[in-house]
């Protein structure tokens, strides 16, 4: 019997993790399950938009390329933890999974660790400079300008990785070759 896998792809929003996951897809021996972290905070009701239970986001100062802060109340952080627990029951069910998660800090592989202990886990970092992040954020329409400079000081503070890969000038198909060349799938 072969051991399930998981790989969790961490980085701050625009890093390209869900292109990278969508490419290990492709190439994978056997067959890899997408879980974002983003399709579970799509299921909060409008209501948690700038609600203290739910998300708050604020510009840090008056300027327009300012660190926007990510405050997340008591039902985004049970959402969070829930959909961390969901990870847990797919791989239970003999789903391999890649997972694209932000991670803002080291409590949050911590529960990843204690939930997937019985599966093969890699974490995977995914970095690239800030000024290629802002332009990325400029370039998409679902993502607001600042959310990196704010993510830049939390999300890799203190994790433990298995695999850490640029991605600045590297295209999400060589990001997937080497994740599935590292860790032979």
């Amino acid at each position: 019997m072969t051991l399930t896998t998981v790989i969790i792809l961490n980085g701050i929003s625009s890093v390209g993790k869900s292109s990278a996951a969508r490419e290990l897809q492709k190439i994978t021996q056997a067959p890899f399950l997408h879980v974002r972290g983003d399709s579970f905070l799509e299921m909060l009701p409008p209501q948690m938009y700038g609600h203290e239970d739910g998300i708050t986001l604020n510009r840090l100062d008056e300027s327009t390329d300012s660190a926007i802060e990510i405050h997340m109340g008591s039902v985004v952080r049970r959402l969070l933890l829930g959909f961390r627990c969901s990870v847990a029951t797919l791989a239970a069910q003999g789903n391999n999974l890649i997972v694209d998660d932000v991670m803002l800090d080291a409590t949050d592989q911590n529960v990843y660790e204690k939930i997937l202990h019985p599966f093969a886990v890699y974490f995977v970092g995914l970095h690239a400079p800030l000024a290629t992040l802002e332009q990325r954020e400029r370039n998409r329409k679902n993502r607001l300008a600042g959310l990196a400079k704010w993510q830049q000081k939390r999300v890799h503070e203190g994790i433990k990785y298995d695999l850490e890969l640029q991605t600045a000038k590297t295209d999400a198909a060589d990001i997937a070759k080497k994740i599935a060349d590292v860790f032979k799938i």
